[in-house]
């Protein structure tokens, strides 16, 4: 704790006059803790990042971490521009390398590493071991700003590394590997260097991108030289021949602190320093990392919580909002592929992740923001054929379930967002639903969608065809409440009748640990099987067993490819977010339904840290008993969240283990794709939405402790609220939610509402 307020006094110094002159009260930014979730398996990315912004600087330790950073004492290879955060898979990104040194130009590596660290929103700070050289970042939406200071006795140097990149491998065209395809650099004058990288591969497996930067010192550099592979050179320009290329610049040695910016651009060096002069059009660090907080500042301040929340509480909740909007990244007006005034944004990592929390977040923090996310979505679709679900480097792929985008949509339609073109938009999601992508599935629309139309499901042989018929059945409620809206009836009782496709997969004999029915393989024949086959030989016919807790096959079974991706078949069996009274008749009724749900959590069946069970801790409120989602969102927090690097139980997936944190913390909880959030006891005991019409939500919380952890009862605007579902048309409308919390449960909320 005292290390906490130490930061908070530094940060107060850096930035003296901005909470007097723009914001009253506290800066809620001073809660942000980037490292929280940065260790274990959360891989947030550390560096400064603006919301949503291009750049993200950070320092690179080794090249295989997805976001750059691992703790210290990992050796640090220098600083790249460009990175993701908390993603798993193969890495991404990692690209334009600068890296201070203290010694001669006679080699293109300079490792060292670090003597502490010290990061903060908006800022990072280390100091080099063995050079003793100190490394300051902050940045601008698609500028980097670097200031370094030298040991007074030491030379001053720089690299600039056009060749390096996260995920590389020995092995050509290794699957989700990064491949290096080409570099160029040169030496502009004495003070600037530009060049641009060029590399493909990576997590989606994607087409080459190409990451072109400019550089500028506020120093001149007395010595430059430039490499290519190995062979260092006087040269001043080293042209692209399918090499690794850098530059090594040495400043004067009265040059003990040097300040450098770094543009980056996915179309031009020369938009690269366009960027740089627009983005940082002077050189004042401390003015560039102040209008960076100030942005976060204002999307903060958008949802505050009672000063008397536990500092621990405003950290989690605070830095969980930051972590929801550092992706996608708005590239609007640096799309390489097409030139339209539309918005445009890449790095969508992947929305099976971000979908469920995410984006209805950012649907309350932003909403105008998610409106240009969306018609990026659709503009995608006009201009590649399909919707991604997920895009990076430009380039869509790789689809994990079903095709996502439709549940973003349906969101934002039933949500009432405007500035979309719906119609189109429609479209879009039609395109997904019944034309097959030939042999790209892997990279967008629906894989196995022949079958799935022609049979109802997708039969075991198609990879993923477990969740894959699930997501599809979701989606396909998706297109059914945008067509209903629209006054398209014929297609909404289509798609609507499409999505109960998942009860095709339904094995109601089947019983696993005292429970009967799961999601199961089925032949094209419709038979069930319980020994599933591997393998075309005709010598040999290897199976394995499947059951409702198979996670992955036998060594010889290629992850990817099994009936379910990322989870079980208790997971997925649980994961039907569009039909839940549907899904609790499958099960037997409520009485069934509840000891299927107690069995889940109790006998460690629920994975906390996989998407697909997200929602399945609130599915106590279709049973009439919210109590009990409570008590599981409670005790799951309780044991897997908290402020420290080791904070997130799972891959952070760009937000996606954040938002969800974040809702729950707030007492709210969305169904994507769905106009209501579900109500249930919050940690929070006070929060106010500052809403996009002017208006204001506020929940409270009254008696709220670690004891009187249930509510009693509920008013909306002062009238008794007796169920447990809110209408996103109700908390846009403004007013106030009040729950009276007490030490045991209640008798509110035994109905959702959602018929009222």
């Amino acid at each position: 704790m005292r290390k906490f307020y130490v930061l908070v006094a530094l940060f107060g110094m850096l930035l003296p006059s901005m909470s007097a002159q723009t914001f009253q009260g506290e800066l809620l930014s001073e809660y942000v803790d980037p490292r929280i979730g940065s260790e274990g398996l959360g891989r947030v990315f550390v560096g400064p990042s603006c919301p949503f912004g291009m750049v993200k600087p950070s320092p690179d330790c080794t090249v295989h971490p997805n976001s750059g950073w691992l703790p210290m004492p990992e050796q640090v290879n220098g600083f790249a521009q460009v990175h993701v955060s908390g993603t798993g898979g193969g890495p991404k990104y990692g690209n334009v390398l600068i890296t201070p040194f203290g010694s001669g130009m006679d080699r293109t590596e300079h490792i060292d590493y670090r003597e502490y660290e010290n990061i903060r929103l908006g800022y990072y700070d280390t100091r080099f071991k063995q050079s003793g050289i100190r490394t300051e970042i902050t940045t601008a939406m698609r500028a980097s700003f670097y200031r370094f200071t030298y040991p007074a006795d030491s030379l001053k140097s720089l690299a600039i590394d056009a060749g390096f990149f996260l995920g590389e491998s020995p092995v050509p065209d290794a699957r989700e590997a990064q491949q290096f395809v080409g570099s160029e650099i040169e030496i502009l004058s004495d003070r600037e260097v530009a060049g641009y990288t060029r590399i493909r591969g990576g997590w989606n497996n994607g087409r080459a991108y190409t990451v072109y930067f400019y550089a500028e010192t506020d120093k001149p550099f007395v010595k430059s030289a430039t490499w290519k592979g190995d062979r260092i050179t006087n040269d001043a320009y080293q042209y692209d021949s399918y090499e690794k290329t850098g530059a090594l610049l040495r400043f004067a040695d009265s040059d003990t602190v040097v300040q450098v910016k770094v543009g980056i651009s996915f179309i031009s060096s020369r938009r690269a320093q366009v960027n740089a002069h627009a983005n940082i059009p002077h050189w004042s660090f401390e003015t560039v990392r102040r209008d960076l907080v100030r942005q976060w500042e204002q999307l903060f301040r958008t949802i505050q919580i009672s000063p008397r929340t536990p500092e621990a509480q405003k950290r989690m909740f605070y830095t969980a909002l930051y972590h929801t909007m550092l992706m996608p990244v708005d590239r609007t007006g640096e799309n390489p592929l097409w030139n339209d005034p539309e918005p445009y944004y890449d790095d969508f990592y992947a929305i099976w992740d971000t979908y469920r929390t995410s984006s209805p977040l950012i649907t309350l923090i932003d909403p105008q923001r998610e409106v240009d996310i969306i018609r990026s979505l659709v503009n995608i679709y006009k201009r590649d054929g399909y919707m991604p679900d997920a895009r990076s480097g430009n380039c869509n792929g790789r689809t994990q379930g079903g095709s996502n985008a439709e549940i973003v949509i349906a969101d934002a339609f039933v949500k009432g967002l405007r500035g979309i073109d719906y119609e189109q938009a429609l479209q879009a999601m039609l395109k997904d639903a019944t034309v097959p992508p030939g042999g790209n599935e892997e990279a967008e629309g629906r894989g196995g969608l022949v079958p799935y139309r022609e049979l109802g499901y997708i039969p075991y042989g198609i990879p993923r065809a477990g969740n894959r018929t699930i997501e599809y059945s979701y989606c396909d409620y998706a297109i059914a409440q945008v067509a209903r809206g629209l006054g398209k009836e014929d297609l909404y009782q289509e798609y609507l009748k499409q999505s109960g496709n998942w009860k095709n997969l339904w094995r109601s004999d089947y019983e696993h640990a005292g429970v009967k029915g799961f999601i199961m393989p089925r032949d094209a024949d419709g038979n069930w099987l319980d020994q599933l086959p591997f393998g075309n030989s005709k010598l040999q016919k290897p199976t394995f067993t499947y059951t409702p807790v198979t996670f992955e096959g036998p060594w010889y079974t290629p992850w990817w490819d099994m009936f379910f991706y990322e989870a079980s078949s208790w997971e997925y069996s649980l994961s039907i977010p569009h039909d839940v009274p549907g899904l609790i008749a499958q099960c037997g009724g409520s009485e069934a339904f509840e000891k299927r749900l107690d069995i889940f959590f109790d006998d460690g069946f629920f994975n906390v840290n996989n998407e697909p069970s997200f929602l399945t801790p609130c599915l106590y409120h279709w049973i009439g008993k919210p109590w009990r989602s409570g008590e599981r969102i409670r005790q799951i927090i309780a044991d897997n969240y908290n402020d420290t690097p080791m904070g997130l139980p799972g891959n952070d997936d760009s937000g996606a283990m954040s938002s969800w944190l974040a809702f729950h913390m707030i007492g709210l909880y969305p169904n994507a794709g769905q106009d209501y959030y579900l109500i249930h006891a919050p940690l929070l005991e006070e929060t106010t939405f500052y809403l996009s019409n002017r208006k204001q939500f506020k929940i409270i919380a009254r008696n709220l402790s670690d004891t009187n952890c249930y509510i009693q009862s509920v008013t909306l605007n002062g009238k008794d609220y007796p169920y447990s579902a809110l209408r996103h048309k109700d908390l846009m409308a403004g007013g106030e939610l009040v729950l009276v919390m007490g030490d045991r449960p209640g008798a509110w909320g035994n109905e959702l509402g959602l018929n009222n």
